[in-house]
């Protein structure tokens, strides 16, 4: 029998609920904890969560019982609740973006190595079986060299803390380091307000790494329709990476001919389907039985912050 480790959760509002359900739900943790300011947002985790403690307070939740904090409040809190609780010695998860600064991230770091505590960041996508699968690809080399990639991530909610970089390009950057583990060369952005938002709406990003290799992203708050598509042209097929797709995520078009672009043969292929948020739960436990973050070194969350700082210094 698993013994479970205990979480408290700081931040009930967007996506906390969507957290507290995987981490009750999985059959490695419980959730005892939940510290929110609103306190209408306490009486919904109070009627999903009818067991937990709850407070405004965060600091009064984290007591020695709790094993892993659970962070999905605005970003510009992250530095401070992450602190407190890498301080008094707990594992932290931390909803994207994990600060907007790379000088908050090596700080963060240097206390999770002192008292040997991990950081987990919440990276959804990097779990998923279609992103998974396209790793594969691109490091078998099955379709021959990759030659640009393109990405859109379109509808979301506005957001006053961030702009859209930090909230939708954080996934394309985190995606982007996973599969080529390396940084951009060379980068260029533009970000806009469509509409009259608080904070740029839109952002066309164009990323050159080495070996020629090309990526366009586009973010954009603003879209009647749900747009999570990326784009893999290699130089004998391309693949579609669809997310919003419930079943057929990857398509793959291989070229028919050398010779002729317009012709392809389609396939399907079957990959692993599982939600990927309960595949992260699965892997912080394991991590945190064996006390080692094996998929990301302290130095993946400071590269992609560093990125999303140049991202949003550019704007040609």
């Amino acid at each position: 029998m698993i013994n479970k480790l205990k979480v408290c959760l700081v931040g009930y509002g967007y996506w906390g609920p969507k957290l507290a359900r995987n981490f009750q739900n999985s059959n490695f943790f419980n959730l005892v904890s939940i510290s929110d300011k609103s306190k209408s947002n306490l009486t919904k985790a109070k009627k999903n969560f009818p067991l937990i403690n709850a407070s405004t307070d965060f600091k009064k939740l984290i007591t020695s019982n709790i094993d892993l904090v659970v962070i999905a409040t605005p970003t510009e809190t992250h530095f401070k609740i992450s602190k407190f609780s890498l301080e008094k010695k707990k594992h932290i998860l931390v909803e994207k973006p994990i600060s907007l600064s790379s000088t908050d991230v090596i700080k963060l770091q240097k206390i999770s190595r002192k008292n040997k505590k991990l950081i987990f960041v919440d990276y959804p996508f990097l779990f998923s079986g279609s992103i998974n699968y396209i790793k594969k690809i691109i490091k078998d080399k099955k379709f021959g060299k990759l030659l640009e990639i393109e990405s859109y991530r379109e509808q979301a909610p506005i957001r006053k803390d961030v702009n859209v970089v930090w909230d939708l390009a954080v996934h394309d950057i985190s995606i982007l380091t996973y599969l080529l583990k390396q940084n951009p060369k060379n980068m260029k952005s533009l970000k806009i307000n469509t509409v009259n938002t608080p904070k740029a709406d839109t952002a066309y990003i164009n990323l050159t790494y080495k070996n020629k290799l090309n990526v366009f992203v586009k973010n954009s708050w603003i879209s009647p329709t749900k747009i999570r598509l990326m784009k893999f042209i290699f130089n004998n097929a391309t693949i579609y990476c669809d997310e919003n797709e419930s079943m057929y995520k990857i398509k793959i078009y291989t070229n028919k001919s050398k010779n002729n672009w317009d012709k392809y043969n389609l396939q399907i292929p079957d990959i692993d389907l599982t939600e990927p948020l309960s595949k992260m739960v699965k892997y912080i436990f394991n991590s945190m039985k064996n006390k080692k973050n094996k998929l990301f070194d302290n130095k993946f969350n400071e590269k992609i912050t560093s990125v999303l700082e140049k991202i949003n210094k550019n704007n040609d």
